[in-house]
């Protein structure tokens, strides 16, 4: 509400003045440059008057300020190194890895062990829930990574693909364990 005397801005115009009287919805102010002019109620803003030095004072807002203030955290460019990434258990099925010696070993009896092997810790990753393992199993004839694959295909909650070309060539699978909720 606007009163006698009171200091107003006009909206959308750089003109201020003291409100001489109102009339409905018409108020008459005269400017501080001294012109008497009229305008709707709408278009007027109660000012406060500012000269009054601890007023305006009162009126900060220090916190505000502060936020304003403080300088923002530079951006780091370099990128965050997650905490230790655990690495995925890699699993090696060349018979040389599994025996000392492999004289005396038909053909049968290495993959046999080799399929063994997987099968052994394909059922410890699924019994304690580790999501994915590698099996490295060379390129050769390409017997022993299919007799991987039947093994593999056995399992509902086994998914399976050609691991990493970059680190393991083509002699490698990767098996994901689908892991369900407990």
């Amino acid at each position: 509400m606007l009163n006698k005397g009171d200091k107003v801005a006009v909206l959308d115009e750089a003109i201020n003045g003291i409100v001489l009287s109102i009339k409905g919805q018409e108020v008459t102010i005269e400017t501080e440059d001294g012109f008497v002019m009229n305008f709707a109620i709408g278009e007027l803003v109660k000012t406060n008057d500012s000269n009054n030095l601890m007023d305006s004072i009162k009126r900060i807002n220090i916190d505000e300020i502060k936020r304003e203030k403080t300088i923002p955290k530079p951006r780091s460019f370099v990128k965050e190194r997650k905490e230790k990434e655990v690495g995925v258990p890699e699993f090696d099925l060349h018979i040389e890895k599994l025996v000392k010696n492999k004289n005396g070993m038909s053909n049968y009896d290495i993959l046999t062990l080799q399929a063994e092997t997987a099968q052994r810790h394909i059922e410890f990753a699924i019994k304690n829930r580790i999501p994915k393992i590698v099996f490295i199993h060379g390129v050769g004839e390409g017997v022993l990574k299919a007799e991987l694959d039947f093994l593999l295909g056995r399992y509902d909650n086994v998914d399976f693909q050609e691991a990493n070309y970059q680190k393991y060539g083509q002699g490698a699978t990767e098996v994901f364990i689908k892991q369900s909720k407990k």
